[in-house]
């Protein structure tokens, strides 16, 4: 008999996680143990469940928690197996997220045999990445776009921005205070070479990260 893969599915929205689950728990031989709601919570989860790979969203509060969830977790268990499915699929999000450790990415817009398919080869060490997102990253392999200058923590706060939150929510969800939130944003106008707030919102649009 084969061995039960155990997952555990990390999303900020409840009635998404509700949908995974019900998928996940009906394919044969995939069972989910556990769920969170945040990139904090996965981290704890984690170590309480031990779970055979994880299927993560990337942009979850605070700010981009999937990526520093992904981290957090891999500096811990170096073997741990992430599956991302999210809606970002624009550059720089797949890059960053291989870079962290993740052993697959998938848009939600994937078909549900996609899925299970793809928890089945990640939970077997193997990578599964959505063809879209292989062939971006093989055409991005160069310079790629202006974004790919920003860090970790300037992208966080360049997707909060293009979502149309302030500088304080910005500072509450990241745990940082106003005036690294304003040196954050300072650091991104000029790498991006931009002129306002507006501007930041604009190439979220024009680049999936945010919806117009």
């Amino acid at each position: 008999m084969e061995k039960t893969i155990r997952v555990m599915l990390v999303d900020d929205h409840e009635i998404v996680r509700a949908g995974f689950h019900r998928l996940l728990d009906s394919a044969e031989g995939i069972t989910v143990v556990c769920e969170a709601s945040s990139g904090d919570e996965a981290y704890h989860q984690y170590q309480k469940h031990m779970p055979d790979m994880v299927v993560m969203d990337l942009l979850m509060p605070p700010g981009a928690g999937g990526l520093d969830a992904i981290q957090r977790i891999r500096a811990v268990h170096p073997k741990a197996r992430v599956l991302v499915l999210t809606v970002q699929e624009c550059d720089p999000y797949p890059a960053r997220v291989m870079q962290a450790g993740a052993k697959g990415y998938l848009t939600k817009r994937c078909a549900p045999e996609e899925l299970i398919e793809a928890v089945r080869q990640v939970s077997e060490g193997k990578e599964f990445i959505a063809t879209q997102i292989q062939q971006q990253l093989s055409n991005n392999s160069g310079s790629g776009s202006l974004l790919n200058l920003l860090t970790k923590r300037e992208l966080q706060v360049f997707t909060l921005l293009a979502g149309g939150q302030s500088s304080s929510q910005i500072a509450d969800a990241m745990y940082i205070s106003q005036k690294t939130v304003h040196a954050h944003r300072s650091n991104i106008m000029n790498k991006l070479e931009l002129d306002k707030t507006s501007d930041i919102i604009h190439m979220g649009i024009r680049h999936g990260i945010v919806e117009a």
